[in-house]
């Protein structure tokens, strides 16, 4: 773990060199997403957009590159005692289904509030869960003690250079596929997604944009953004369940160097952004995923004039886990 904490030559956890790796390592694993258009949405945002899919991606998330990269970077040595995380969501899933693939054991530690959806998903990918209290003090000292009992590697969730040189194999995808496209939104939560979408969009094309999006309830990232540094919330209240972390200081670097802005919105634009890609797209997006439509059609991004000229827009719809039973709750308050 020391040397992933060494950023690469130098300055960030991850360059391009480190996501064309990730690319070739994790190729045979993942799948490639499609990108999908709609002129209804295009004619209600006024701008040209291209979704993302990683809710296609296994295991329904865009964490399964970062887990898959990080699980086969492993030597056979590292490997054999397995792997354990801390993670309330899809990132657990990922890290299981990483292990089956090659083979070696998960030990995934969940908070109790854990959504049951992705809690099924860490069993049927033969995740071997250990339960802590919901807050990230028990979740790391339970962790601490599995590490201990079984000598596996940790692997965290977002501060880790092998797991967001995975992510950033998405910009590859997508800018292959629409080579157009002049903005990139990503949710941002620990910024793994982030970072690897940032370093790797800005190094193939310097001049594009790359915004974030995140919860009003959890805008500890745009507050990070303003202070120039790490900013972290007593508490967080927001239906994206999968945005409540708070930046890693490998992630806040390239967030604070190549993320344009970050755009916050409120519960029931997140929630209204979910109707329309379930009622237009026909795709089931989970909260966290849809924030990126959210943010293009706010208004605070629709009248700010230093995104006028954004014109073809990537989203990355980033998960498709998500509990209908309070899916269902959302849309009727």
């Amino acid at each position: 773990m020391e040397e992933e904490k060494q950023t690469r030559k130098g300055k960030y956890a991850a360059d391009f060199s480190s996501f064309r790796e990730a690319e070739a390592r994790i190729r045979p694993f993942i799948h490639k997403t499609p990108l999908l258009s709609s002129e209804s949405l295009d004619a209600l945002s006024g701008r040209h957009l291209f979704f993302k899919c990683e809710l296609f991606q296994k295991g329904g998330a865009f964490k399964f590159r970062g887990a898959c990269n990080a699980v086969f970077s492993l030597s056979d040595d590292q490997a054999s005692k397995g792997v354990v995380t801390h993670s309330s969501g899809n990132h657990a899933a990922a890290l299981s289904l990483a292990a089956k693939l090659r083979g070696i054991p998960a030990y995934i530690v969940v908070p109790k509030n854990a959504p049951k959806c992705k809690v099924e998903n860490v069993k049927r990918y033969g995740g071997q869960i250990i339960w802590s209290e919901p807050n990230m003090q028990s979740r790391e000292s339970t962790a601490a003690k599995v590490l201990q009992d079984t000598g596996a590697v940790l692997l965290h969730p977002y501060n880790d250079g092998r797991i967001i040189s995975g992510q950033g194999t998405i910009s590859l995808e997508l800018l292959e596929q629409a080579p157009k496209i002049d903005t990139i939104i990503a949710p941002i939560s620990g910024g793994g997604l982030i970072s690897g979408v940032a370093l790797a969009a800005k190094t193939i094309n310097p001049a594009i944009r790359v915004l974030a999006g995140e919860p009003k309830g959890a805008n500890d990232a745009a507050q990070s953004k303003a202070a120039g540094k790490i900013v972290t919330l007593p508490e967080t209240n927001t239906v994206a369940d999968g945005l409540r972390a708070f930046l890693g200081d490998l992630t806040w670097p390239v967030v604070r160097d190549f993320v344009d802005d970050v755009i916050t919105v409120e519960d029931n634009e997140i929630i209204e952004a979910m109707k329309l890609c379930y009622e237009i797209l026909k795709v089931a997006v989970e909260p966290s995923g849809a924030i990126g439509l959210a943010a293009v059609l706010s208004d605070s991004f629709k009248e700010n004039p230093a995104w006028k000229d954004c014109s073809h827009i990537g989203i990355i719809l980033s998960g498709g886990n998500v509990d209908l039973g309070v899916l269902w709750h959302s849309f009727k308050r």
